[in-house]
Formats: C-alpha cells, structure tokens, sequence
C-alpha cells in the first residue's frame, strides 16, 4: 500500500469515507485544458473541411480560369469577336481561329471568351444586389419580430408569387432596344431577392436568442450592434451557400433573356445571344451553338458545385458524419 495519507469524512453516525488528495488522482489530468493549440470557429472548420474537398477544389480552378478569362479576354485570343465577314460563313476552323466560325461569318471562339464576361457580370451584380436587398430584409424582419416581421413577411410572400422569368421579360419590355448590362441586373435582383430574404430572416430567428447574444445585452449593447456584430455573422452560413448556387442561376436567367431577344443587344457579345443565333444550326452546324452552350454549362456548373461544397463545409451535421 502507498504511504499516500487518506483523509477520514464522517457522514453519518459510526460511518467514514476516505478521500484521497487531489493531487494524487488523475482527475487534475483528464480535466486539464490545453492551451497551446489555436483556437477554432466555424469559418476556420469549413476551411479545413473545404481544402480536403476534391468537389471543392476542382470547382475553384474553374471559377478562377473563368475569372481570368472574364478579366483578361486577350490572354487567350487576339481575334476581335466582332469582327463578322460573310466570306466566313460556317467556315471549318483554321489557323488562329480552333473553332471555325458561325453564320454571320465571326470567329466564335473569341465569342465564347468574350461571351464570358457579360455572362458573368450580370451573375456576380445580380447576386450581389440580392444579398444586400433580402438580406437586410430578412434580418430586420427575423430580428426584430412583431408588426416589423409581419409587414415585410407579406411583402416577400407578394414578391415570391409573381414567376421570376416572366417579370423580367414584361419590365425589359420598357428598355427593349436601350438594354444594358445594369437593367437586367436590375431586373433579375427586383424579384430575385426573396429566397435571400426567407433564409436569412430563419437563420436570424434561430440565432438571436443564442446564450451569446442574450450576454451582449446583459453587458450593454444595443439591439443594432448585436444584430450587426453578433447574429448576422454566425447566421450568415446559409445566406453565403445559397448565394453562390444562385449566381450560376442568374447566368442561366440572363442567357434565357437573351435567347428570347429580351436580352443584351447584338453589340455585346454574350453566350445566350450567340445561342439564340445558333439555333437554327443544330442539324447542319451544330458547333455554333454547342461551343456557348458548353461554355455556358460549365461555368454555371462550376458555381453549383462550389455551392454544394461550401454547404457541406458549413453544416456542422455533415462534418461529423
């Protein structure tokens, strides 16, 4: 036996228990804390998670060769994609042109890499304008409740009832012949902003009343800077996750606008107006529209593929199975 001294308790009459130090179990260990490591949040998990992804980075070299392309066309072609000879016409590809050419006789690979950045940029504005008008909706509804939560709930039931595909082609109506890139961001984010709106209001209803925003108030802070500072960010997860699946949406919706003639004008150069041209070439030139659209689908693809890892990465549930 150890010569470990043993503390006698008396707990009722004519019975002991002995209690060994503390110092001498190993309770100071299994309960002890390390504090070397670096601590870690949700973001710094998602990132872990993400960089270990295959869908995550296979979908972040494309986006980044888009970007590249969308930024720097010339990199990758010194045709001018609007230069149209009918000399040219549905001509078979041929030194410094890979692709051959379309009916109108212009070099439709330069097309598709200067289609990019039309494409693109209405996708990144339009879901830009979203996240900004839904989510300052949502959060002002699911943060502050009662009549405010109410009035803007409704507001986004009307919003949410009318088709998306059909109001933009009744409001481009009004600019047909003057449209511009920012009109049909304008368009696509006045009756995009609704599923934004839902989702952050839910996540901002399943937030505020977390043990960490209940302290910030007992130490004083307004219920505006525990909105901004507490709530929205770690509410922001699934807000972030829809958004990127939504961008490649609005690069379709552009593309649909633009193949039913409501889109950007011939003089922008854009992946819908090219496959609307094409159309009528699907059984004798199927190139001319193939290469738009495979250029369309890939990055629209891209985009999904992000979202659906980035919402992995984010679910706390996923991490664990």
């Amino acid at each position: 036996m150890p010569d470990t001294p043993i503390h006698p308790r008396t707990t009722r009459a004519g019975q002991q228990r002995y209690v060994a130090p503390l110092e001498e179990t190993p309770l100071q260990q299994v309960d002890a804390v390390s504090t070397d490591s670096d601590g870690s949040n949700l973001w710094k998990d998602a990132f872990r998670s993400l960089i270990r992804q295959p869908l995550f980075i296979i979908s972040g070299l494309l986006i980044l060769l888009i970007l590249v392309v969308v930024a720097f066309p010339g990199l990758f072609t010194s045709a001018n994609p609007t230069f149209c000879t009918l000399d040219n016409s549905l001509a078979d590809p041929r030194a410094g042109h890979p692709l051959g050419f379309n009916q109108q006789g212009c070099d439709i690979y330069a097309r598709v890499i200067y289609g990019a950045r039309a494409s693109v940029m209405v996708g990144a504005f339009t879901t830009l304008a979203v996240v900004i008008l839904g989510g300052v909706i949502g959060a002002l509804a699911g943060f502050y409740g009662g009549w405010l939560d109410a009035l803007l709930s409704r507001i986004i039931d009307i919003f949410f009832a009318i088709p998306f595909i059909l109001a933009a082609i009744v409001l481009l109506q009004l600019f047909r012949g003057s449209i511009t890139v920012w009109h049909i961001v304008a368009v696509l984010a006045a009756f995009g902003w609704t599923q934004i709106a839902r989702i952050t209001r839910g996540a901002v209803i399943s937030t505020k009343n977390s043990d960490f925003v209940t302290a910030a108030t007992a130490v004083g802070a307004s219920p505006l800077k525990n909105l901004i500072r507490h709530v929205l960010p770690n509410a922001i997860a699934p807000v972030i996750v829809t958004a990127t699946v939504s961008l490649g949406i609005y690069i379709v919706a552009e593309a649909t606008l633009s193949y039913l003639g409501l889109g950007l004008p011939s003089t922008i150069v854009s992946w819908g107006a090219d496959i609307a041209s094409a159309q009528t070439l699907l059984r004798t030139n199927p190139e001319a529209l193939f290469f738009p659209a495979a250029a369309l689908a890939v990055t629209v693809l891209s985009f999904i593929m992000m979202g659906d890892a980035v919402r992995d990465a984010l679910d706390p549930k996923a991490r664990t199975r």
